[in-house]
């Protein structure tokens, strides 16, 4: 990482303390603030593990599903970088998306990032593949549909990401159902790993995989 990327995450690190101490500890007479207002970063574990599954594969075509606040595409972003590839972020929110695109512009690395802004479901019905690695970070119930339609759509080899699989626990009947639905899946493999707020890392078999 150079020391513009570094700079970046160092903001975003320093805006999740901030948000977690006036999370926790309310000022009196305010309202709490909106859990969807917070950065709810998938944090530096999970970002390395991702920057480096991707640069390993040489993934070159990469989904988010939730720009969120752009946390995570900085991590995405700097290996789409490394493999020649491109960073596509689905998200609902177009202000989150405006704030994603200042991050990254300051990070050196806005090249290498699309934004598209509306329903996930609905924009990937129109979208086309091969997708070699995706990141799963939206709204749990929307897990399962999204499944269906980039599935279909991956190239031999991809990655999926799903996160929040462990933690939070109201997220966990959905978590549950994607985990079943998708190594349910022909040709896939899949573990759960208790990183950050639990991964489902699942891969696409590919040619390499042939008399394995």
């Amino acid at each position: 990482m150079d020391a513009r990327i570094e700079a970046v995450l160092a903001d975003y690190d320093a805006r999740m303390r901030r948000e977690a101490e006036r999370f926790g500890s309310p000022t009196p007479g305010e309202p709490p603030p909106r859990r969807d207002d917070l950065l709810l970063a998938v944090g530096p574990q999970t970002g390395r593990l991702m920057n480096e599954l991707i640069k390993g594969s040489g993934a070159r075509t990469i989904v988010e599903l939730g720009t969120s606040y752009g946390y995570s595409g900085i991590w995405l972003a700097e290996a789409a970088r490394a493999t020649g590839g491109r960073v596509i972020s689905f998200d609902v929110a177009a202000e989150k998306q405006a704030y994603a695109r200042e991050a990254l512009k300051k990070a050196g690395l806005d090249g290498f990032v699309e934004h598209l802004t509306g329903d996930a479901t609905a924009l990937l019905e129109g979208f086309e593949g091969p997708i070699d690695f995706v990141l799963l970070d939206i709204w749990k119930d929307l897990y399962l549909p999204c499944l269906e339609l980039f599935f279909p759509k991956l190239a031999p080899g991809a990655i999926v990401v799903a996160d929040n699989m462990l933690r939070p626990a109201e997220a966990r009947p959905d978590a549950l159902a994607y985990r079943r639905a998708v190594r349910a899946k022909p040709g896939i493999s899949s573990v759960l790993l208790p990183i950050g707020s639990g991964l489902e890392i699942s891969r696409l078999a590919g040619p390499q995989d042939e008399g394995l």
